[in-house]
């Protein structure tokens, strides 16, 4: 405030006119500061440089823990390390982007499903990254190095689900469709079976090109205060799609197409961007 002052003083005994003021202004509110050089910028007529719009922050959730590591892949990795591997990648994908992130659960020991929203609340986006398995009917016995595991190479592909229980439903279809229409540009593919008429599935569609489908109960989306969307990043039961999430190459490929389709749709919910 002193420096607003000294900058608003005439350095010659002059009328203290507000034209003067006026001409003094604009290098003293060139950028955002307080509300009392608002109110002078106010009073004189001149205008504010608004600052640069940001980009909402990201929670970035990483699904399972040590203690219940979700399903296991057709070579007996756990779910939880794919999950946290891809959510690192999309942390440093939109860093990369300019847009702050919280990741959760990656050190393994976040076991309670509704402490995860709990600790985003603040984040303007709540993103809970999996990876999918199948029904186990589907699932058949294999030798993997001498042991015996269970795969299905019957389905593969990405998923995204959102609750319409979520208190920002609007924002989260809106994210979940920019989502999976980034990953099918970066040559993704959604899986689609998560809405076939068998039990266990039946999950609706709410955006059928892009992958999205409404999963009422999710206790992560449901529980977000911000809009949520849970990605399930391909099916890690099948051989062939196993291999591939597993490198870093494909990390950074779909943590790119991610990052871009969540920056661009949290762009495009900033007040006064339609």
């Amino acid at each position: 405030m002193t420096e607003i002052i000294r900058a608003l003083r005439p350095t010659r005994r002059v009328p203290h006119n507000s034209a003067m003021i006026r001409a003094r202004l604009p290098l003293v509110c060139s950028a955002p500061c307080s509300a009392m050089c608002f109110a002078l910028c106010a009073w004189s007529g001149a205008t504010v440089a608004a600052g640069p719009a940001v980009t909402p922050m990201v929670a970035i959730d990483v699904g399972h823990s040590l203690d219940v590591p979700g399903a296991t892949s057709a070579r007996g990795r756990v779910e939880f390390e794919f999950n946290r591997d891809l959510a690192h990648a999309i942390e440093r994908a939109l860093k990369a982007e300019g847009v702050a992130t919280l990741v959760i659960g990656a050190d393994g020991k976040e076991n309670g499903l509704g402490a995860r929203p709990a600790k985003a609340r603040g984040a303007g986006f709540f993103l809970s990254v999996h990876h999918d398995s199948v029904q186990p009917h589907f699932l058949q016995s294999w030798v993997h190095e001498g042991k015996e595991l269970r795969y299905s190479d019957r389905y593969a592909g990405f998923s995204v689900f959102v609750s319409r229980r979520n208190a920002s439903l609007p924002g989260s279809l809106r994210c979940a469709s920019g989502l999976g229409e980034e990953l099918r540009r970066a040559g993704f593919r959604p899986s689609l079976y998560h809405a076939d008429p068998v039990p266990g599935e039946m999950k609706p569609f709410a955006d059928r090109a892009n992958g999205v489908h409404y999963y009422d109960n999710l206790a992560v989306l449901k529980g977000a205060t911000s809009p949520a969307v849970l990605l399930e990043a391909g099916v890690i039961v099948n051989r062939h799609e196993e291999l591939a999430l597993g490198e870093g190459e494909t990390h950074e490929r779909m943590a790119a197409a991610v990052a871009a389709g969540l920056t661009r749709c949290l762009a495009s919910s900033r007040p006064g961007r339609h």
